[in-house]
Parts: C-alpha cells; structure tokens; sequence
C-alpha cells in the first residue's frame, strides 16, 4: 500500500513505500520530548513564536523545564528522521519554500481544499513510518493564517503528541511478567477500584478506615515516586472545585506524608499551582499540577492530580503522584506517574476477563 493510500496524500516519485499493517512497522524511535519541525529555515524563523508557545511550554518541577523540545530539520533530511516519535511538517501554501512545495505535491485535492478553506484544518496521521509515530501537518494561504490557525488550535496540538506520548509511555511500562496482580487484585475485591501497580512499587499504607492507599516506588533513595488513591464515600459533584481540592489533598498529606520524626508534613506549595478541566476514562475531572513542600521546608518536588465524581458509586476520588528527585530532571518522571493514575478504573469499567484475572491472583 503506498503512502497516498495510507494518508490520504499523493506520493510524488521517490518516496519510500509504507506497509499497510501498523503491526509489521518498526517501532517509532527517539525521545518522548522531542518534536522534529519539517520546514524551511526562514519560515521557521517566522512561526518559531507561535510553535514555541503552543509545545515549548514550561513546567516548573521546581527547575524550569520544557514540555517538548523543537528541533527543526530541512525537508531535504526527512528520509532521515521519518521513523521518530513526533514529526510536524509545516509552511505556507504556494509559498515557493521546499517545505511548501512537498506539501503541494504530496496533498491532493481536496485535502488542499480545505487547508485553503477551513482556518482550522489539521492533517494529524498516526502511524505514517513507525508504529505509535504522530505525523501533522500544518499550512495555510498565508504565512499570518498559517500563524494564527497554530494559536488558535495550540491547546488541541499540544494534547495530540501528549496523548501519544502517554500511549507509548505506558505501553513501555506495562509488563505483564512483573504487574503485581495480587495488589491490583486486593484493591478491586477490597474497595471496587484498581490500579496497575509496576514491580518496582510497594505498598507503603493501607487504610481502609481512612479511604487510603499509597504506592511508594523506592523509598529512601534520591528518586522517589509516590501515588495515592483516596476516595469519599456518599459525596457529591460540588467537591469538584479548586479549593476542596486542595484542602482535601492537604489534610490527605498532613495525615500520612509525614517525615520520619513526625515534625513535618507534606502540603501544596503556594508558586506555580494550575488547573485543567481533563476527561478522565469518560468523566468530567480537575486536573491539577503543582509543586509540593514541607510545613516546616528543606524537601519539595512536582505533583499531579485528577479528581473526580463517580456517580455509580457516588465517590469523589482523588488520584496523586509525587515526585522525590532533587538531583534529576522531572518532566519524564512527571509523566511516568501521570500515565500510571491513567490506568486507574472502577470494577464496572473492568472486563469480566480481567476482573476474573485479578480476583484469581488474590486466591493465590
């Protein structure tokens, strides 16, 4: 099958030819925060503000990091970097660049169409070279369009190589040799809920009484990861707001995140806090991210953390994590534990296959 078929783009000659199965393609490769820009270097120049603003944002962890790094690249070179993760192809319609002139070719006509119609057209392709590879590209009429539909559309592209990102993260992460089923397994017969619970976690406390969980991923060492469930049992929706949330959270860490002499405990720290309407596996949640400190200072690190209601149970729940690791960089770490409390589902949103599969491990 030839890449027109496969992207809805005309091929002109010389472009390799994509196999038709997404199984049988090589895995995409490089890092997860790396997005290589396809455009000529002037016209780069030109929308460099608005691509950095949209996929360079910074996060504070509390050093300032970025999401994803953009490394540009000549067209000439693509055949080069056709296998990694994230590729945007980006220029102006017509515009004569070398950019401009493959995306000319390589669209046919009605995907030209509307790229001259539509202000908010975008050619998003899963898949193109490599397995679990995001490919977009971007153009308009003019180079200001082309400008103005990256802005207006930035919160939408950002999240499309985030989602990817989140995919191939946890599949890395997933292995079901060293999946400790038989926690995963006690939380959904003993509360109603699991979560995927990686070799390396342990199961620091458990409190029942309490609506308490916490996975702790090595303790002691200078790259902790922390991950809570707590739930409130007969709650309602009106919990779903910026200042429950965080008194919720901070009494959750008063209580259990406490240094070994008793004297400090965790709470939300005042710089850098955000917040985001997020859909979580089909339900409306907060999802917030900040910084972490001690009452009395001297540790501090990111967080993150959904909250929301689940009217089949009628339970708020709140799912965090936490990052330890003053000598590393965190944004990866972020997302590792982020995509971790994306696998968090109720009994009802399990299969009957892998809830039998989780309740036979506790027998064992």
């Amino acid at each position: 099958m030839n890449l027109k078929k496969i992207f809805g783009l005309t091929l002109i000659s010389g472009l390799i030819l994509i196999i038709s199965s997404c199984d049988l393609k090589r895995p995409a490769k490089g890092f997860e925060d790396e997005i290589y820009v396809v455009a000529d270097s002037v016209e780069f120049a030109q929308l460099k503000s608005a691509l950095d603003s949209t996929f360079e944002k910074t996060i504070y962890t509390p050093q300032p990091e970025k999401l994803f790094t953009l490394k540009r690249i000549n067209v000439s070179r693509l055949d080069h970097y056709e296998r990694f993760k994230n590729i945007i192809i980006v220029a102006p319609l017509n515009s004569g660049s070398s950019t401009s002139n493959f995306i000319d070719a390589v669209v046919d006509t009605a995907i030209k169409r509307k790229l001259q119609t539509d202000a908010n057209f975008i050619v998003y392709k899963n898949n193109l070279w490599a397995k679990n590879q995001l490919v977009i590209v971007l153009s308009a009429p003019t180079m200001q369009e082309l400008e103005f539909k990256i802005l207006q559309n930035s919160d939408k592209l950002l999240y499309s190589f985030q989602k990817i990102s989140d995919k191939r993260l946890f599949e890395s992460l997933y292995n079901p040799k060293f999946e400790k089923m038989k926690i995963e397994g006690k939380f959904l017969k003993e509360y109603g809920w699991t979560i995927y619970v990686q070799a390396d976690y342990e199961l620091a406390l458990d409190k029942p009484a309490d609506n308490f969980v916490w996975l702790r991923r090595s303790p002691g060492s200078d790259m902790e990861r922390w991950i809570f469930i707590h739930w409130i049992d007969n709650a309602t929706p009106e919990y779903l707001n910026i200042d429950s949330i965080k008194a919720i959270r901070n009494r959750v860490t008063e209580k259990f995140y406490r240094t070994s002499d008793n004297e400090g405990y965790v709470v939300i720290a005042k710089d850098y806090f955000t917040t985001n309407e997020v859909n979580f596996n089909g339900k409306y949640a907060i999802f917030t991210q900040g910084l972490w400190d001690l009452n009395i200072k001297g540790m501090g690190g990111p967080f993150v953390n959904y909250t929301f209601y689940d009217k089949d149970t009628r339970r708020l729940y709140m799912l965090d994590g936490s990052i330890f690791a003053p000598k590393y960089y965190k944004r990866n770490l972020i997302q590792q534990v982020d995509v971790t409390l994306q696998s968090f589902r109720t009994a009802k949103e399990l299969s009957a296959d892998r809830k039998e599969d989780l309740l036979d491990a506790v027998k064992d």
